[in-house]
């Protein structure tokens, strides 16, 4: 299945199957990535989508899903096409990486169960609590094994129907190849895992099914969950089916390995090469996360989750269901008053624009307050949110404190989990790398993320490529890694050794400035939690 041809730069012939493909499936976005022999990226495409609020529920329907995945593709197909006129047949590995946890009930036949419950839901407290006491480990609500058990309580009938639940990444996957797989990091936000034995925590396993026994029902854990699969190895191959449900035009020839699907934050974790012990990363767009790779256990915090890398080192999360998407909105209305006078302004050059204002706001906003809590937050335990925005008569109430003040709001929760692990955990962290879109302004949200953390952060220059550039690679360790080789040696030595990368570092200045923020958010936070309990949802 070897494709030739003359580039777009007509010098060099493009062998496809020394080409890798990763996708994944963002909150906002579905984005496709083709890579080279070198690991650099040949060709992307891309569909915008948006999750709903469906009775109460956040979602995506499936047909979405379908419709999004032959949209991205097509997207880059097409762009192949262009730059090297040759069409889109084939590759030499494929990855699935999509938004992690949530819920993907099935039956025996294949057949959905429930709604897709993402990992924005905040609506599964008592399970997250009861597993959180039986396991002595963190369970966050949005996790799978949380829905499960959340669903199980509530006495929903189509538990006693299940045959397989998984994640979008696992979902797709299984279309794609037919098997039902995850790689570990995915698997890890599913279900605790044990790092020694690269699989499901046995003994979590065992009192899980003890806890559901008296119910009687059909199934027990690991006859539901997905398979665990370690970086480096592949999980099935493209089936004729599959490579239909991706192009449709019947152009993508089957027989492609697939590799095992990722999360969306392993995936980051390897885009950023932040998977050897003592590196993090922050991923931040419509929700953000900070994984650092831990060198020793950490201890029980309801605002850390412990998941893996993609190789299954344990790493410390801490994730926020909030980030960009209250700016999004600001950015909006701005750009709505823009239109309104007679002067529209270019999306993104009036997001750099607000963005590189904020640097001339005062260190601690000059006492503005935001709080962007579009959903929930486990964190500050919220199940919804409610956006609001406080200001005293005193206050500096300009436009670089205002939009100063809804970066550093971005932040604020996910600095709240980082103190955690950095001032009481003390965990090391030799790098720190920043990705997605809340760093596309150069140097802007790398500051605020450094203030926050009192840590130099770096951005690469290939990590605006984000998840589906780490699933390629995930691809590329799979297909060319040398015996014996690790995902980090291989980051490191084959993927990284050359790489680009730009780092800043907050003055003293503004670090404190985020600490006298974070103060006065921690004193008014009784403001939001009264706005979301009063404010009802409109329908």
């Amino acid at each position: 299945m070897t494709t030739d041809s003359i580039n777009g730069r007509g010098n060099t012939a493009l062998n496809l199957s020394q080409t890798t493909l990763g996708i994944e499936l963002g909150s906002t976005r579905i984005k496709a990535v083709l890579l080279d022999r070198n690991h650099l990226p040949l060709a992307s495409g891309s569909f915008q989508w948006e999750n709903k609020l469906v009775n109460g529920l956040w979602t995506y329907s499936m047909a979405a899903v379908r419709t999004g995945i032959q949209s991205c593709f097509a997207d880059l197909a097409a762009a192949v096409q262009r730059k090297f006129s040759i069409p889109l047949t084939t590759t030499g590995a494929i990855g699935i990486s999509g938004m992690m946890h949530g819920y993907l009930p099935f039956d025996r036949e294949g057949r959905q169960l429930a709604e897709f419950r993402t990992w924005r839901n905040t609506m599964t407290g008592p399970a997250a609590q009861e597993l959180t006491q039986r396991f002595s480990f963190n369970i966050p609500q949005r996790w799978s094994i949380a829905h499960l058990y959340q669903a199980i309580l509530n006495g929903e009938s189509h538990v006693k129907e299940l045959n397989y639940l998984t994640t979008l990444a696992g979902y797709i996957h299984w279309q794609l190849t037919g098997q039902r797989v995850l790689g570990i990091g995915e698997a890890s936000g599913m279900f605790p895992i044990d790092s020694t034995t690269l699989d499901y925590d046995a003994a979590m396993v065992r009192t899980f099914d003890r806890l559901i026994a008296p119910l009687g029902l059909p199934w027990k854990l690991r006859d539901v969950l997905p398979q665990v699969l370690p970086a480096g190895q592949f999980a099935g191959t493209l089936t004729p089916q599959g490579a239909l449900l991706l192009d449709p035009t019947g152009t993508l020839c089957s027989g492609i390995p697939c590799v095992p699907p990722e999360g969306d934050a392993g995936t980051g974790m390897v885009a950023t090469n932040s998977v050897r012990i003592c590196t993090g990363n922050v991923s931040a767009g419509t929700s953000d996360f900070a994984m650092i790779v831990a060198d020793r256990p950490v201890g029980l915090h309801r605002e850390i989750d412990m998941v893996t890398t993609p190789a299954g080192q344990p790493v410390a999360m801490v994730h926020c269901n909030n980030c960009t998407s209250d700016i999004n909105d600001w950015a909006a209305l701005l750009a709505e008053f823009a239109q309104a006078i007679g002067a529209p302004q270019n999306p993104d050059a009036l997001f750099t624009l607000l963005f590189q204002k904020a640097l001339e706001g005062d260190p601690d906003c000059g006492g503005l307050l935001s709080y962007n809590y579009i959903s929930g937050e486990q964190i500050t335990n919220l199940d919804t949110g409610r956006p609001v925005f406080l200001r005293s008569p005193n206050s500096r109430f300009t436009l670089a404190n205002f939009m100063r003040a809804h970066l550093l709001s971005a932040l604020a929760t996910l600095k709240l989990g980082l103190d955690i692990l950095l001032q009481e955990e003390h965990l090391s962290v030799t790098k720190l790398y920043g990705h997605g879109g809340f760093f596309k302004t150069p140097q802007v949200g790398q500051r605020i993320l450094s203030a926050a953390t009192g840590t130099e952060v770096s951005v690469m220059k290939t990590a605006g490529e984000g998840g589906p550039y780490g699933m390629a690679l995930l691809c590329a360790f799979a297909l060319w890694k040398k015996p014996g080789e690790t995902l980090e040696d291989y980051l490191d030595q084959q993927v990284f050794a050359q790489a680009k990368s730009v780092s800043v570092r907050a003055s003293q200045e503004e670090i404190e400035g985020f600490c006298q923020f974070l103060s006065r958010y921690r004193a008014a936070f009784s403001v939001e939690r009264a706005a979301a309990e009063t404010i009802k949802e409109e329908i």
